[in-house]
């Protein structure tokens, strides 16, 4: 579950390259219109929930983080000047996100006007994930003490170019059913038993960080190009966990301390609640709230900046 915790934000990058390349491979150029349209969209999707998130966390909390640092997290700033400087949990990944959105347009400016460019970049990024993974970080010293340099977006790139390459590059292949299976499955098996120490630092350094990261990619791969369909008892709570999963990623550790004060409180006029009540509360409040988050919170701010035709495909 350790490497479920850590290596679930890689895979969200992963995924995020890749579905960001399949939807704009084809239509953007980039052209400054590109550009700014492209840019409007992930804000119009990212910030109204990362604003909601934030100053959900201040209220409960009750501490003012200050003008700078506030200024710095609604506008998004903090990803690029102060990584580890986020307000809500979770945050840092979005953060680092806003700076991928950054990246992309450069990425697919390269594909779009040089190969040699392209891969030149993606062997730049690369050599920085590496120099990360063996050189800046320590598997010596516990993550929560590197954690700046962890959460560094350049420590973070690679796994979302990782995606477009793998849009990139097999985008227009068939691969047989049975090869894909087959890659998922050791995909998942490297991911399981692969041989790492006691502390969260040692998956996340050396080559452990190199087969971690590697697995993940044939994991993301193989959904990518499997082409059977669940049953709909499968399909749709998948497609449903899909689409709350921005609200549930970001509300869901709101949810579990509203939740934690509300016990302690009724703990203190003598009703006692075991231990594990609180996370059971907190996991059905959570979808239930994310899903009313995403559909008349989220969704309303997507059809700000959606084509008609788009909006009929949302609602």
């Amino acid at each position: 579950m350790g490497r479920v915790g850590v290596y679930g934000v890689s895979i969200f990058y992963i995924l995020s390259g890749l579905t960001l390349y399949y939807v704009y491979h084809s239509k953007m150029i980039p052209s400054k219109v590109d550009v700014l349209e492209f840019l409007k969209k992930r804000a119009f999707r990212i910030f109204p929930l990362l604003w909601l998130a934030i100053i959900s966390s201040i209220l409960i909390s009750g501490k003012w983080p200050g003008f700078l640092n506030l200024l710095l997290n609604l506008s998004g700033i903090f990803g690029f000047v102060k990584w580890d400087g986020y307000l809500t949990t979770g945050a840092w990944s979005i953060g680092n996100e806003l700076v991928f959105y950054i990246f992309f347009i450069i990425f697919i400016f390269c594909i779009k006007k040089s190969t040699a460019l392209f891969i030149s970049l993606s062997i730049v990024v690369f050599l920085v994930y590496v120099f990360f993974a063996f050189n800046l970080l320590s598997p010596q010293i516990l993550l929560i003490k590197q954690w700046r340099d962890y959460v560094n977006p350049l420590n973070q790139v690679f796994l979302f170019l990782g995606g477009v390459l793998i849009g990139y590059i097999f985008h227009k292949k068939n691969i047989n059913r049975y090869v894909v299976f087959l890659i998922l499955l050791v995909g998942v098996f490297i991911f399981i038993f692969y041989p790492s120490q006691k502390y969260a630092i040692s998956i996340v350094t050396g080559w452990p960080r190199l087969v971690f990261t590697i697995s993940c990619f044939m994991i993301c791969f193989s959904f990518y190009k499997m082409d059977i369909k669940p049953p709909s008892f499968i399909n749709n709570p998948l497609m449903f966990l899909g689409e709350i999963s921005y609200s549930l990623y970001l509300l869901h550790p709101i949810v579990y301390d509203l939740v934690g004060m509300i016990l302690a409180y009724l703990s203190k006029n003598s009703l006692k609640f075991p231990t594990f009540f609180q996370v059971i509360i907190s996991f059905i409040l959570s979808l239930v709230v994310s899903y009313f988050s995403y559909n008349y919170y989220e969704k309303y701010f997507m059809k700000l900046v959606k084509p008609k035709n788009e909006i009929l495909r949302i609602t």
